[in-house]
């Protein structure tokens, strides 16, 4: 198994190298070519505006050999956070930016009246489907750590795997084929965060 974290310049890189690590997995941060093609599992972790984050993706990372890896031959990728959101086709953070396109949505403002953005803390996650591989052997109540204030806004409701509430329900988990996504971070999640970390590199 060789897992290829990439680095666009948005962080937390170094938090999910770290819990792959301490897991007892040997993951490599890369945006080499030739690392990607070898690696077996790919993950894009990220903070930040949806904005920046895309300008960062395209000056940083080569999307036609991350696109023939992933969405052609197959490859298990994982997008956290911000690295979930920009798998959208339009974000809608400081403007209207477009996305990869490679899970089809949108990404906007999560609708609070009561509630403080952004959204920070612990929450439940519920799955959407018994037959879930993301999430199997974790419960429906347990909890994983969120900090964002916009959600990803599926235009099917079938790429969705999973759902929190924060005043408004929102996807907390996506996929579509071998494309995931989650907008809680597994890497600062502790054990609910290490189980789906182990589930996804065993698909």
């Amino acid at each position: 198994m060789k897992i290829c974290i990439l680095d666009y310049g948005s962080g937390n890189v170094a938090s999910v190298f770290n819990m792959l690590k301490f897991i007892e997995f040997d993951p490599e941060i890369s945006n080499d070519k030739k690392k990607i093609r070898d690696a077996s599992h790919v993950i894009l972790p990220g903070v930040g505006s949806y904005n920046s984050g895309m300008e960062k993706i395209k000056r940083k990372l080569p999307i036609d050999c991350l696109e023939n890896e992933i969405l052609k031959k197959g490859k298990p990728f994982l997008g956290i956070c911000l690295g979930m959101q920009v798998l959208s086709t339009v974000g809608y953070e400081f403007g209207k930016y477009q996305g990869l396109n490679w899970v089809e949505g949108e990404v906007k403002e999560l609708d609070v009246k009561k509630s403080i953005l952004p959204h920070v803390g612990w929450n439940e996650v519920n799955a959407e489907s018994k037959n879930n591989i993301l999430f199997n052997n974790i419960d429906n109540d347990e909890n994983f750590y969120f900090v964002h204030s916009y959600h990803f806004k599926s235009f099917n409701k079938k790429n969705i795997l999973a759902t929190s509430i924060y005043e408004e329900t929102f996807a907390s988990a996506i996929r579509k084929d071998n494309v995931f996504g989650v907008q809680f971070h597994p890497e600062k999640s502790q054990k609910s965060g290490m189980k789906l970390l182990r589930n996804f590199l065993k698909i």
